[in-house]
């Protein structure tokens, strides 16, 4: 009988181990937090055709709107954790938590960070058919009349480098405008209502290099090679913000950390093709994914940073 029992014993390892090793063994879905056109949705069509190579499965992009990406984090957080629903966020993610009074979820004990796969500075931009040419202008010009900004959504970071720039270090009050998203604000920012916006660069780059969007100022540290003629934030006197858009994929916490580790190898090894790296760059994206503890810790980072930001800018969600 023990004989018996050891070898159903062993045989019960064996088998369990078997189906552990066969992740993935169905298509996975990747939510994405924010409507097509954005640096999140972009981001995340442009890897998944990799990491599926990788994976041997394929990965259905699913765009799951609202609430500046809470409702897709909210769903994310409690679907089952098997890695087979991936969340896929700005760093949307780590301003939320400080934003809202309730965003749906925490940051810090509902998912596990799988990798900040590419980020990209924030650009201050206006409408080609607006009198401002420069960002001293277009401060110049809210000193003396109402004005408004477009942003992909209350709670994203170029939502925040705006208050940032204007209501904490210019003094100057320009109303924000939140849209869904990165698309919806370009188009809004195209038609001239309102005509400022502060957006990740990867949206408006096609219209900024067409003539229709002027770029005034980048939230990078150094000037991007595809605007070379766009001054920094630190050029133009407003040191220390250097902020960025970065898109990151989640898993809920309880995903085995093996599931976890073999995404975040197809994520490293997506990023690392030379093909991706130049779209990337053609994209004005920076590839940042990193291994787990690295993104765990520079997640947590970003969580405080913003904490802070929307602190002393006193932004609110709208």
């Amino acid at each position: 009988m023990r004989t018996i029992l050891q070898a159903a014993f062993a045989l019960a390892v064996a088998t369990g181990t078997a189906f552990a090793q066969e992740y993935p063994s169905k298509p996975i879905r990747m939510v994405v937090a924010f409507p097509p056109g954005g640096p999140v949705d972009i981001i995340a069509r442009l890897i998944t055709p990799r990491m599926s190579e990788a994976l041997g499965q394929p990965i259905v992009v699913e765009n799951k709107t609202g609430a500046s990406g809470n409702l897709a984090a909210a769903q994310v957080a409690k679907s089952a954790a098997d890695g087979y629903t991936i969340l896929a966020h700005s760093s949307a993610y780590a301003v939320n938590p400080s934003l809202f009074a309730d965003p749906g979820y925490d940051a810090q004990k509902d998912f596990i960070p799988v990798a900040v796969v590419a980020s990209q500075p924030n650009l201050i931009l206006v409408n080609a058919e607006f009198p401002a040419r420069s960002l001293a202008e277009l401060l110049q010009m809210a000193r003396a009349q109402k004005l408004a900004f477009a942003s992909p959504s209350s709670g994203t970071t170029p939502h925040l480098t705006a208050e940032n720039l204007f209501r904490v270090r210019a003094k100057v009050d320009i109303t924000h405008v939140p849209f869904r998203g990165a698309g919806p604000a370009v188009a809004a920012l195209l038609g001239g209502q309102p005509p400022i916006g502060s957006l990740a660069g990867s949206a408006p780059l096609p219209h900024i290099k067409s003539g229709k969007l002027r770029a005034l100022a980048v939230s990078s540290g150094k000037r991007l090679a595809s605007l070379p003629n766009v001054p920094t934030l630190g050029e133009l006197g407003y040191s220390g913000m250097e902020d960025y858009t970065w898109v990151g994929l989640f898993l809920p916490a309880a995903t085995p950390a093996d599931i976890a580790q073999k995404l975040n190898d197809a994520v490293l090894r997506a990023v690392q093709s030379p093909d991706i790296r130049e779209r990337l760059d053609g994209l004005a994206f920076e590839p940042t994914a990193a291994p787990l503890r690295e993104t765990a810790d520079y997640v947590k980072s970003e969580l405080v940073k913003w904490a802070k930001v929307v602190r002393d800018s006193g932004a609110k969600a709208e």
